[in-house]
């Protein structure tokens, strides 16, 4: 390539990175060129004056002692500090323990990853597109076309009134992909999975994780719904522009970040299975979850052997929050490794 091309390409690439910057938010821009800190809890405090409003982070190195790191409200209104022993709405990670229980009950031969969904629940025939190819498996994986119910703009008119019967918004509608053609995130394949469990269970799903995953890794502060535990032990949750506290919404699982910290590195060192069981383990070993005021990212490092969990009590419709919690998160995993 001649220098005057050359020139011509350095030019477009600018106005090209120029233009793609108007467009981001600059508080992703500075959160992410800013030099990164020495420890952990200052990028917490840099994280603080970004905007969210209280934020938890929960770091485990093997070898060392697991280090709380809290900056932020958990209550802003009464003006209480976060607390790294709060409860916190899981949202989404919650999905990491229903593919451990699916995989225990596979393995103790009560499921079969390779059986479609109307071997179990055959009512859904004609009701959901192809579900006489759909196995668990590609539930588990998201590959199974099902449309994500919280895609349908009908549920979030009433949000917490429609969670009761969610599964409505994503029948009789076109399937997203062929079976096990294309990925698509759904939240409908794990509300699928959590009814075939209590199905083939005869009881809740719940009570099977409790036996077979929190009660073997000693979780007492694991919980599957708002009405089980004290308000005051959990954390608020904010959403930009809004006043209001959401802490007293119900979106399942809730947990400390101690706990979630304790399954995740059960889960990737194996230790959370029984012997066959995590040969046919089908999912994620890292996850996040995001739902009105409660974000959260839980992720294990090989390389550091370091277990994160990171919970932020802030959303915000545009996702900006999210984006920059994934900044923040990535600049923690950074200064730890540079530690080592």
């Amino acid at each position: 390539m001649n220098k005057q091309k050359t020139n011509i390409l350095r030019v477009i690439l600018l106005v090209g990175t120029i233009t793609s910057l108007f467009f981001v938010p600059w508080i992703l821009v500075k959160a992410w060129v800013l030099p990164l800190p020495d420890t952990v809890q200052e990028q917490v405090n840099e994280a603080i004056g970004h905007g969210f409003d209280g934020m938890i982070v929960y770091v485990d190195q093997a070898g060392k002692p697991p280090e709380y790191y809290t900056g932020g409200w958990k209550d802003r209104k009464n003006k209480i500090p976060a607390d790294p022993k709060s409860l916190f709405k899981l949202a989404s990670i919650s999905k990491l323990y229903i593919a451990v229980a699916a995989t225990k009950l596979v393995k103790e031969k009560r499921l079969a990853f390779d059986k479609p969904l109307t071997d179990y629940l055959p009512e859904l025939k004609g009701r959901i597109e192809n579900a006489e190819e759909i196995t668990l498996k590609m539930m588990v994986q998201h590959r199974s076309g099902i449309p994500n119910y919280t895609d349908n703009s009908a549920y979030w008119l009433d949000e917490q009134g429609n969670g009761q019967n969610a599964l409505d918004f994503a029948l009789d509608l076109p399937a997203s992909f062929a079976p096990d053609q294309g990925y698509e995130y759904s939240n409908t394949n794990y509300l699928l999975l959590r009814r075939i469990m209590d199905h083939v269970l005869g009881y809740s799903h719940s009570d099977y994780i409790k036996e077979k995953i929190l009660e073997p890794l000693d979780l007492k502060n694991t919980f599957f719904s708002i009405t089980e535990v004290d308000l005051d032990d959990v954390m608020s949750g904010y959403y930009v522009g809004y006043e209001d506290d959401f802490k007293a919404r119900e979106y399942g699982m809730l947990a400390t970040a101690e706990d979630v910290g304790i399954f995740l590195r059960a889960l990737n060192d194996g230790s959370v299975f029984n012997e066959g069981e995590q040969e046919i383990y089908p999912y994620e070993y890292n996850h996040g979850g995001l739902v009105v005021g409660y974000q959260s990212i839980a992720e294990y490092h090989k390389d550091s052997d370091a277990v994160v969990v990171q919970f932020i009590n802030t959303t915000d419709f545009e996702g900006y929050e999210w984006n920059l919690s994934e900044i923040i998160i990535n600049r923690i995993v950074k200064i730890i490794k540079k530690k080592n």
